[in-house]
């Protein structure tokens, strides 16, 4: 009698053991082995890549090693537009893509592009937070992208090779460099530019051989791209903004079990916080070394700031209009609370 005990406990305890095998593995989560394609168009050492690089990192630890991701950088599987479309056929599963040539896709993106809109990171933060964030996030899965998260790119300066940019009037018949998105091309038009719009793997080269005389980007693409091997002056212009979207292929997405969207979803968030932090920390670093490397720097006073502005009021009206109507208002609205709050 006293071994059928011990028989009969060991059975329950055995029993009890494969139930709770069962348990975990109806709770594990489920991944399945898989390699992923995640492309950029930046250089290796710049905020973006670094936050490319995370992503992966965390999806492969996260899914404790089941999911790997292939990162191709510097543009090497095309530019912004061409892995946009890439990634709408599900030819490539992730992107960090610079959010305003996908304004083509989703005109309401251009919102984001208005000059001398947004007056620090506080607000973009809000308004890609708020209502105009989730709106453009979904537009763009019925365009075949799903939107995980917006990293940053920054606020724009302008480069050339001619002389320093004080006021709008220096940059008159100068042909720059512009993203393909129509705001930045009326833009630099309005301010007496010729605008040139150009996928981005083929700037360098553009300036290198004097095909245009400037361009336009953040201090990071500036820095880590090297434009000032191609480029004499750097005027600080802060006269638009950009993020930057990791974003999934939808048709890659729908193949995904849930336990992996969360995953994507919950790792892109993770990366994206990061690489917004490490940027903004950077952004003084990186206007040292452009001074240091020789180029001739100044500034854009507040007073030709709002001249500027009152320059581009016309372009700023009629994209406000044509691509948001209510949404428009709504970032606006979204801008002057935040505006509101620091005063």
């Amino acid at each position: 009698m006293k071994n059928l005990n011990r028989s009969g406990w060991a059975a329950r305890l055995t029993f009890t053991a494969i139930a709770a095998c069962f348990a975990a593995g109806a709770m594990a989560a489920e991944y399945k082995e898989r390699t992923l394609k995640l492309g950029h168009v930046i250089a290796d050492d710049h905020p973006a890549a670094l936050g490319a690089k995370r992503w992966a990192e965390l999806l492969t630890q996260k899914s404790d090693g089941k999911i790997k991701v292939r990162i191709y950088g510097n543009g090497a599987i095309g530019g912004d537009t061409q892995m946009t479309s890439a990634l709408q056929g599900g030819v490539q599963e992730l992107g960090i893509i610079t959010s305003s040539p996908m304004a083509s896709v989703v005109r309401e993106v251009g919102l984001i592009d208005l000059p001398f809109t947004f007056n620090s990171a506080a607000e973009v933060d809000a308004v890609l937070a708020g209502k105009v964030g989730d709106a453009i996030a979904s537009k763009m899965n019925d365009k075949g992208l799903v939107i995980l998260g917006w990293m940053e790119n920054g606020f724009r300066s302008v480069t050339n090779s001619r002389a320093p940019i004080t006021k709008f009037e220096d940059m008159q018949g100068l042909k720059i460099r512009v993203l393909q998105n129509p705001v930045y091309i009326e833009t630099f038009n309005a301010l007496g530019a010729n605008a040139v719009p150009m996928p981005f793997p083929e700037v360098y080269t553009a300036l290198e051989s004097r095909a245009v005389d400037g361009q336009e980007n953040p201090l990071g693409t500036i820095n880590t791209s090297k434009f000032n091997e191609v480029q004499k002056y750097l005027s600080v212009t802060r006269h638009t903004y950009t993020p930057y979207v990791a974003v999934v292929s939808k048709r890659v997405w729908d193949r995904l079990s849930p336990d992996e969207q969360t995953l994507l979803r919950e790792t892109a968030a993770e990366a994206s916080a990061y690489q917004r932090q490490i940027s903004r920390e950077s952004e003084a670093k990186f206007l040292a070394e452009l001074k240091e490397r020789g180029m001739e720097v100044n500034e854009l006073s507040p007073e030709e700031a709002q001249r500027m502005r009152e320059k581009l009021k016309p372009v700023i009206d009629k994209f406000s209009k044509e691509l948001g109507g209510e949404l428009g208002a709504e970032m606006f609205a979204e801008i002057a609370a935040v505006r509101g709050k620091s005063n």
